[in-house]
């Protein structure tokens, strides 16, 4: 510890490192325990900080971000926070118009259509300046942790973005998503590099903002069956987390570990155990001393 009690970053020293070394692979004293929907409607608190503002005014809102992000913590002893953000500030930063709608969910008012609707997409370079606000809440919220408990980020992972861009909105079928890879494969392979070149940027500004570990969601992996995930989903799950990490290196930044969770994905266990990835997430329907002795000698 530096005599100021700031690590190299400028940040308070963290004083429980527990989900940080278990997600390196060490020994820890006890499971660490966090939460995905950590800030959420089950606290009080949570519903009456959403309502002064819209879903997407409070992500863009520093401060409000912060707040949330804190809030589980002041009554549970938890061992990480995760920032408040949404997956989908990132086709909003690529200029794509989202609306939270109220018993509904997001909603895409001009989704993509046609391979020309393409071109309506900025260029993914200029991602990472537009959210700015989510660097920002980053920071804040790092330094009012007061070195408590590590901050994780996260991001949406590519097909899982497309299909929200694709369908709209919330699909119980991904049936317009699914149909773009079978009738336009190149265009699709476009987009989803598209949305990889966005990530990468993004997620590296995370961690120059404070965030300790990252967290790659692929919350619509079980739409997709072996074949179609590793041709649309895999490659770009790997090239994220190989890109961010040696992006972290040439910008001198300390590497962080990184999760990957595909939800419903248990088909893919052990092609996600070797994706550069420290952690594999499981979801509810995959026991975890299975996991184990199925990826034994993976990783």
């Amino acid at each position: 510890m530096e005599a100021n009690g700031l690590g190299s970053q400028g940040f308070p020293e963290l004083k429980n490192d527990t989900f940080l070394r278990a997600a390196w692979g060490e020994d820890t004293d006890y499971t660490p325990v966090w939460c995905m929907r950590q800030a959420g409607r089950y606290l009080p608190e949570f519903r009456e900080t959403r309502a002064a503002q819209d879903f997407f005014s409070t992500c863009r809102s520093p401060e409000a971000c912060c707040e949330l992000t804190l809030q589980p913590l002041r009554r549970f002893p938890l061992d990480a926070a995760i920032i408040f953000s949404d997956i989908l500030v990132v086709p909003q930063a690529l200029g794509m118009e989202v609306t939270m709608v109220p018993g509904k969910g997001p909603s895409f008012p001009e989704p993509l259509r046609e391979e020309r609707d393409l071109e309506r997409l900025r260029d993914p370079a200029t991602v990472a300046s537009e959210l700015g606000y989510v660097f920002q809440a980053i920071t804040l919220t790092r330094q009012r942790l007061a070195g408590r408990v590590p901050l994780i980020g996260f991001a949406g992972a590519p097909w899982t973005l497309m299909t929200y861009m694709v369908e709209g909105g919330s699909s119980s079928t991904m049936a317009q998503a699914k149909r773009w890879l079978y009738q336009r494969p190149q265009a699709s392979h476009q987009l989803l590099r598209i949305l990889t070149d966005a990530l990468v940027p993004y997620l590296v500004g995370q961690v120059a903002a404070g965030a300790q570990a990252l967290q790659l969601f692929e919350s619509h992996a079980g739409h997709l069956g072996p074949q179609l995930f590793n041709k649309f989903a895999l490659p770009y799950i790997r090239d994220v987390a190989k890109r961010v990490k040696a992006r972290l290196q040439e910008s001198g930044l300390a590497p962080v570990p990184m999760i990957i969770f595909a939800k419903d994905g248990h088909f893919a266990l052990e092609e996600l155990a070797q994706a550069g990835y420290e952690v594999v997430g499981l979801d509810w329907t995959v026991a975890p001393e299975k996991a184990r002795r199925r990826l034994d000698g993976w990783c």
